[in-house]
């Protein structure tokens, strides 16, 4: 009997340490395996934040609250200096000139345009245990289904199009996400109706004739087209972050980390300020319009605060590009969207391709963090790999290299070795340490002149020196021949081998 009690007693305490120790390694387990959410603005310039520059015309509180309790990378750029490719990048961590889009963008008929076989950040996430969602502007092709199979689908003018919207589309859920709910493109492109989970909610038997801003006003601008009768243009962003507040809501009673990739369709045209926005900023409708996407960052905060999950959870706010801020704009308002940096959206000028990129883990990030690392939108592939304590990638995300580090510690070694900029005409550049290369003259975007053919004798690119002239004022191309000649044969590289990631 007392041996049977002491052998009793013997398990009990055992199977109690064992328990704590579980218990132990659970915590420690879910401190390292964060809840990630995700926020893309769309055509928000690094001089919009209001902690990024002292001279914004917009107040940005809620990002600056991020800004303050996380870090703020101060020379992150996008793979390209337009929607479509960027976020190609962001999901695959593969620069969008390897796919079958050299330039431009894609539009609401297009067919998709990540491969079917391709990792995504969705799938990678998704096979390591995390529910995904995509709530927002999609913007990278869908698998519509025609109306009659003879005949193409689509076409840029949103008329006859061919569409069977009652069928099935193929989209986000076909790479990795578990939820989605978005707008096929930018707001300003038809068709537009709303997609949950490959499902048209209202199809689109209604017409728009569209809108003009040499009529309407500056950044009222959406094309012709096709469009669900209940849609309304005003209400997609408040939509859109209903969506993405609901979505964190209903994770609360859930111990499975979530992904959230939540694009948005602002401050992207139309310029569609509502209620107190309007007025809210001294940079006009645009400013007001930014105001609005400050505000949509606040309420996905205050939807994990809510939730409980803010603690333990990783929130990154970014752009897809820099702003369409012209030269009109700069002589109509003294804030400075792409802050000191020259150029636009579209252009290969740093304008077009620099961006905000601010994080919060609170508790795992320090409060306050600034990182000088170059870095580029590509990168969260393999950082999200990195954070997850997760070997190397073998297949997919090429050109992306893990930044973690740079997020939890002020890492003074560069981490990436280069960084291949393109615009929306497909004009390259490539950026390593201070150096700059542009192959050809003029902005391949916006601005103008967009291309420039050189004299007999005069520089055909550009090289500047990013630290000491990060406004692209003194073309040091002749200057230094060795090194336009050390970075062009590192694109061709990158270019042949098909990725600029060491295996």
């Amino acid at each position: 009997m007392n041996r049977l009690f002491f052998f009793t007693l013997l398990i009990s305490i055992t199977s109690c340490i064992n328990n704590k120790d579980a218990k132990k390694e659970n915590i420690a387990v879910k401190s390292k395996v964060p809840n990630i959410v995700y926020i893309l603005a769309d055509d928000m310039g690094y001089g919009d934040l209001s902690s990024l520059n002292p001279k914004s015309g917009i107040q940005t509180p809620h990002m600056d609250k991020i800004v303050k309790e996380g870090i703020h990378f101060t020379d992150a750029h996008t793979n390209s200096s337009v929607c479509t490719p960027t976020r190609y990048g962001i999901l695959t961590g593969r620069y969008a000139w390897r796919s079958r889009l050299k330039k431009g963008v894609l539009y609401g008929y297009d067919a998709p345009l990540i491969e079917d076989d391709r990792p995504t950040v969705a799938s990678y996430l998704k096979n390591n245990g995390y529910k995904t969602a995509c709530i927002g502007k999609w913007h990278l092709g869908l698998g519509l289904q025609a109306d009659d199979i003879n005949k193409p689908i689509g076409n840029r003018e949103g008329v006859n199009t061919n569409v069977d919207f009652s069928k099935k589309i193929k989209g986000p859920n076909a790479l990795g996400f578990d939820y989605s709910y978005i707008i096929p493109a930018s707001l300003d492109m038809p068709p537009y109706v709303y997609i949950e989970n490959g499902k048209t909610l209202e199809l689109p038997s209604a017409y728009t004739k569209g809108k003009n801003q040499n009529k309407d006003g500056r950044g009222i601008i959406w094309r012709a087209g096709e469009k669900a009768p209940n849609f309304v243009f005003e209400n997609v962003l408040d939509n859109i972050t209903k969506k993405s507040v609901s979505f964190i809501s209903n994770q609360k009673e859930s111990n499975a980390p979530f992904f959230l990739y939540f694009p948005l369709t602002a401050p992207h045209t139309p310029w569609l300020p509502t209620g107190d926005a309007n007025g809210k900023s001294k940079a006009g409708r645009y400013g007001d319009f930014v105001t609005m996407v400050d505000d949509a960052v606040g309420a996905v905060v205050e939807a994990l605060e809510k939730a409980g999950k803010m603690d333990n959870t990783l929130i990154i706010v970014t752009s897809d590009n820099g702003s369409h801020w012209t030269p009109n704009d700069k002589q109509d308002y003294a804030h400075r969207a792409n802050y000191i940096y020259k150029g636009q959206k579209a252009d290969i000028y740093d304008g077009g391709h620099r961006v905000p990129y601010i994080a919060q883990w609170t508790g795992t990030i320090p409060a306050g963090l600034q990182s000088n690392q170059t870095m580029c939108t590509t990168d969260l592939f393999a950082t999200v790999s990195g954070l997850l304590n997760k070997s190397t990638i073998d297949n997919g995300a090429e050109d992306s290299y893990n930044l973690w580090p740079a997020y939890i510690s002020n890492v003074k070694e560069p981490i990436r070795e280069a960084i291949v900029h393109h615009s929306l005409r497909g004009m390259f550049a490539i950026r390593k340490g201070k150096w700059k290369y542009t192959l050809n003259l003029g902005s391949g975007g916006f601005s103008n002149p967009k291309s420039i053919k050189p004299k007999d004798g005069e520089a055909s690119g550009t090289l500047y020196d990013m630290i000491s002239d990060p406004e692209e004022k003194n073309n040091l191309y002749n200057e230094h021949p060795e090194v336009v000649a050390e970075l062009n044969t590192l694109l061709e590289q990158y270019k042949k081998e098909g990725r600029s990631r060491d295996l």
